[in-house]
């Protein structure tokens, strides 16, 4: 989908607080080299959490993209990036892990924010262990909720092969299923997430934004394919630096950040965009270490037998803090 050209008024009407300052190049990239490629393509999905990559645009266009695409994609899953659909993408830490593992040539560049994931439970259900011989509807086995729920489960001591019972088929819809009381569970994020809240359908057993370990680590990281990271190296340094930009902007002006999501069309719902930049932890890239996240999360995935490549070997094949390093020293982090 082409950005409108409607959209390069942003600048000129922008009233985030601060937005003049982090729009310009900070005095270290004057020298910048040209970039290699001006097209840039990412992932456009129904998830209101990947808020600072959509915000990011006209931040994009300050750093010389005069072709941005956002690629409408069902859900953000990394194979798009791997496939080179997208060029980069924000994506959960386990559905990066688990294409990395499976061959995805996907480089992961920084952790976004912290926490977007809850879990619902139906009358009766109060706690994750309560799970046990209860049945919950994902769209697929290795689906990113079967996936993120089957190690939470195993955190806490259940076996998610045995202990509960999957509804799955190409027809199921998990949400639903849950609203008419033919699951017990649902693994949601915004907007679906706040849409049980608001209709007050089930509990909350679960938030990763707040309850740990899980709160601890980045929920959603950015990932950019490998062949772009490798050939587009001053390129890929001003994508990132635009969509970090773009996650403080998220944290330090969520009404603004929530009005463009709307505006721009990503999302019909400004209080649902609103209070999803409210609750999840924007302001998380400058103090939790994305290593630590990457490392976590391989190791929960590793033990359940969802991949099987150690986490010393991701880092060290899949990973590239290089930019995230200069940024933070650039952005004064």
């Amino acid at each position: 989908m082409q950005i409108s050209q409607t959209r390069r008024c942003f600048l000129a009407t922008l009233s985030f607080a601060g937005a003049a300052t982090l729009l310009r190049a900070p005095p270290s990239f004057s020298g910048d080299a040209a970039l290699e490629t001006s097209p840039l393509r990412l992932a456009k999905t129904p998830d209101i959490c990947g808020a600072p990559q959509y915000v990011a645009e006209q931040l994009l266009r300050a750093e010389g993209f005069t072709d941005i695409r956002y690629v409408d994609v069902p859900n953000p899953t990394a194979g798009w990036i791997g496939r080179g659909d997208v060029d980069f993408s924000f994506g959960f830490a386990s559905a990066l892990l688990t294409a990395i593992d499976a061959g995805a040539p996907i480089v992961i560049l920084a952790g976004l924010h912290v926490g977007c994931v809850e879990v619902f439970g139906s009358k009766g259900i109060h706690s994750i262990s309560d799970l046990k011989d209860k049945r919950v509807g994902v769209e697929f086995i290795g689906s990113t909720p079967h996936v993120l729920l089957s190690i939470m489960a195993a955190q806490i001591g259940l076996d998610p092969v045995n202990d509960i019972r999957w509804v799955t088929g190409p027809k199921v819809d998990p949400m639903q299923l849950f609203i008419d009381g033919k699951v017990d569970a649902f693994v949601g994020s915004p907007p679906w997430s706040l849409d049980l809240r608001e209709r007050h359908i089930g509990e909350i057993l679960l938030r990763s934004a707040v309850d740990r370990p899980w709160a601890q680590y980045f929920c959603c990281m950015l990932g950019g394919n490998r062949e772009y990271v490798r050939n587009h190296p001053i390129a890929t340094k001003r994508v990132l630096r635009a969509i970090l930009k773009a996650t403080d902007l998220c944290a330090t002006e969520p009404e603004q950040a929530a009005r463009r999501l709307v505006e721009y069309k990503f999302t019909p719902r400004e209080d649902f965009a609103l209070q999803t930049l409210r609750e999840n932890p924007y302001d998380k890239w400058r103090e939790y270490d994305p290593e630590d996240s990457v490392r976590f999360y391989a190791l929960r995935l590793r033990e359940v037998g969802f991949i099987k490549s150690s986490p010393q070997k991701i880092i060290a094949e899949n990973t590239d803090w290089r930019f995230l390093d200069e940024l933070k020293r650039e952005l004064k982090a």
